[in-house]
C-alpha cells in the first residue's frame, strides 16, 4: 500500500469544515485564532481551478489563484500554510492531480469532496455522486496519493446500508489516504435529520487511519465541551465542525465562546485586511447574525453595498479608512519599486487632463451617472460619443480609464477596483474640467431632465425631431479595448 508520508497529524484535532461561501480566508484565519487546529477551504471545482493562474500578491502578502476574469478563486497566506487543507470538487483523476499540483506548494493537504449532496456538486458527477462509483473513487484517490507531495483525504457520507459503507471505507483506506472525514448522514438527509453516531463509530472501529467525525452541529455541538462529547460518542480521532463554527467560530475556544459582536468585528478586520469581496463578507456576517438580522444592526448590514458600508455598520469606519490608506501606500511603494509593472496607457500622457477622483456611487442617482451625463452633453454639442480606454495593472489588478472627448483625454490618477468604477471616474474628470453637471444627488442636470420636453417643443419639420429622444438612447454600449486586448461592451449604470 502506498502511503503519502508528508502528512498533517489528524489525531485529536479540532477542524473547521469545508463550507461553500463561508470557508474563505477571513473565516479560516478567525477559526485558527480561536483554536482550530486545521481549516478546510470551501469546495472548489477542478475545472475552475485549472483556469486559474497563481499570483503572488505582494500588497496583501497572499498567494492568489486568479481566474481569467480576474476573480480571485482561492486566496491563502503564510499564516495558514501549514494548517489549510484544499478541498476540491472533481470527478476525474487526471484533473484532480493537475489541481493538486497547482496548489500543493501553498497548502498543507488535499481533500476530495465525496459527500456534498447539493446539485451544484453532484450534477458533474462530483460530491455525493461519487459514492455510487467506488471504482472512480479508488482511481481518483490513488492517483492523488501517488502524484502529490501533500497528504490526501476525502470526506464522505454514509450509505443506506452499514455493510456497504464499511466495504467502501475499507476500499478507500487501501488507496493510502491519510484520513477520512465522515458526515454521519445519508445523501438524501439534511441537518434536521439526526446524525448517526453509531455509523461513524463503526467506521472508526473498522479502519486504522484517523476518522474525522462531522455532522454534529444540529444535535450535539453547542459549545466547546460538546465537541469532545461528540468525538467520544463516535470513537473518532478528530471532530470537524461546520455550522456551529459558521454561527460563531469562537466555539473552538476552551474558555467558551466570545460575544458575537466581538467575533464579527474581528472577522470584518480580516476581511478588510485581505481585501475580501464585500458580498462574501456580508454573507458570512448574515450567517452569524441569524435571528438578529431584523435588528437595527442587521438591517444596516442588509443594506450595505460595499466593505466600507459594512465597516460603518459595525463602528469600524475609521479602521476601514486607515487600512485602505495603508494598502494604497503599500501598492504605491511596490509600483515605485517596479514601475515597469504598472502598465500605464501606452500613448503619450502629457496631454491628458488628470484629477485625483473616485466615483462614490452613494453620491449619485442610480438613474443618472457621470457617464450618462457626459454622453448626453456630447450629443447636445454634436460631438462624437466618448471613447473609454481601460487598462488593468497586474500587481494589484486595479483599473484605470482614459476617456477621449473632442480629441482631449481625461483621466483620474486613482486606480479603482473595477472597470465600471474607473470609467465613471474618468467621466467625472471630464465633466468637472468643463464645469458640467455630473449627476450628483441634489444636483440639477438640465440636459437630461429637459431633453424630452425640448423635443416636444421643436418644429415637426426640424430634422432634429427625427432623432430618438428617449432615455434608453443613453444605454448604447460602444466597445473599448482592455489591457488584455479583448473587447467588451461598456456597461452603463
Amino acid at each position: 500500500m502506498t502511503v503519502n508520508n508528508l502528512s498533517l497529524c489528524y489525531h485529536n484535532k479540532l477542524i473547521l469544515a469545508p463550507m461553500v461561501r463561508v470557508g474563505t480566508l477571513p473565516m479560516r484565519l478567525l477559526a485558527l485564532d480561536y483554536g482550530a487546529d486545521i481549516v478546510y477551504c470551501e469546495e472548489l471545482v477542478d475545472l475552475k481551478m485549472l483556469q486559474c493562474k497563481r499570483v503572488v500578491n505582494e500588497a496583501l502578502s497572499t498567494v492568489d489563484f486568479v481566474a481569467p476574469d480576474d476573480r480571485v478563486v482561492f486566496r491563502t497566506c503564510e499564516r495558514e500554510q501549514s494548517k489549510v487543507v484544499f478541498q476540491m470538487g472533481t470527478s476525474d483523476a487526471e484533473r484532480a492531480l493537475a489541481v493538486a499540483r497547482l496548489v500543493e506548494n501553498d497548502v498543507a493537504g488535499i481533500d476530495v469532496n465525496m459527500g456534498c449532496p447539493k446539485e451544484y456538486s453532484t450534477k458533474g458527477g462530483m460530491g455525493a455522486a461519487l459514492l455510487s462509483d467506488p471504482d472512480k473513487i479508488e482511481k481518483i484517490l490513488s492517483t492523488l496519493v501517488k502524484g502529490t507531495r501533500r497528504p490526501v483525504t476525502c470526506k464522505i457520507r454514509i450509505l443506506p446500508l452499514l455493510e456497504d459503507t464499511l466495504s467502501l471505507v475499507k476500499r478507500i483506506e487501501r488507496t493510502g489516504i491519510a484520513a477520512i472525514a465522515v458526515h454521519g448522514r445519508k445523501r438524501e438527509e439534511r441537518p434536521q435529520h439526526p446524525v448517526s453516531c453509531e455509523a461513524i463509530k463503526a467506521i472508526a472501529e473498522t479502519l486504522s487511519i484517523p476518522v474525522i467525525a462531522n455532522g454534529g452541529s444540529h444535535d450535539h455541538i453547542q459549545g466547546y465541551l460538546d465537541i469532545e462529547d461528540f468525538r467520544r460518542a463516535t470513537a473518532a480521532s478528530s471532530v470537524m465542525v461546520a455550522r456551529a463554527a459558521m454561527w460563531n467560530p469562537s466555539i473552538f475556544l476552551k474558555e467558551g465562546p466570545r460575544p458575537l459582536e466581538e467575533v464579527m468585528q474581528k472577522y470584518i478586520r480580516y476581511a478588510v485586511q485581505y481585501d475580501n469581496h464585500y458580498t462574501n463578507t456580508k454573507y458570512c456576517l448574515c450567517q452569524m447574525l441569524r435571528e438578529q438580522l431584523e435588528s437595527p444592526q442587521g438591517r444596516l448590514l442588509h443594506a450595505a453595498q460595499s466593505s466600507q458600508e459594512i465597516c460603518e455598520a459595525f463602528g469600524l469606519g475609521a479602521f476601514y479608512e486607515e487600512t485602505t490608506r495603508e494598502l494604497d501606500a503599500r501598492r504605491a511603494k511596490l509600483l515605485a519599486r517596479s514601475p515597469e509593472e504598472a502598465e500605464e496607457p501606452a500613448e503619450d500622457t502629457s496631454g491628458i487632463i488628470k484629477m485625483a477622483i473616485k466615483f462614490d456611487r452613494r453620491a449619485y442617482s442610480p438613474q443618472i451617472t457621470p457617464k450618462m451625463c457626459l454622453l448626453e452633453w456630447c450629443r447636445r454639442e454634436k460631438l462624437a460619443q466618448p471613447v473609454y480606454e481601460t487598462v488593468q495593472r497586474p500587481l494589484d489588478r486595479l483599473f484605470c480609464s482614459v476617456v477621449t472627448v473632442a480629441e482631449q483625454k481625461y483621466q483620474s490618477t486613482l486606480w479603482d477596483k473595477s472597470k465600471k468604477l474607473a470609467e465613471q471616474a474618468a467621466a467625472i474628470v471630464c465633466l468637472r474640467s468643463q464645469g458640467l453637471p455630473e449627476g450628483r444627488l441634489g444636483e440639477e442636470s438640465p440636459s437630461l431632465h429637459k431633453r424630452k420636453r425640448e423635443a416636444l417643443d421643436q418644429d415637426p419639420g426640424d430634422p432634429r425631431t427625427q432623432e430618438p429622444a428617449m432615455p434608453g438612447e443613453l444605454c448604447k454600449k460602444p466597445f473599448v479595448a482592455l489591457a488584455s486586448g479583448q473587447e467588451s461592451p461598456l456597461e452603463g449604470w
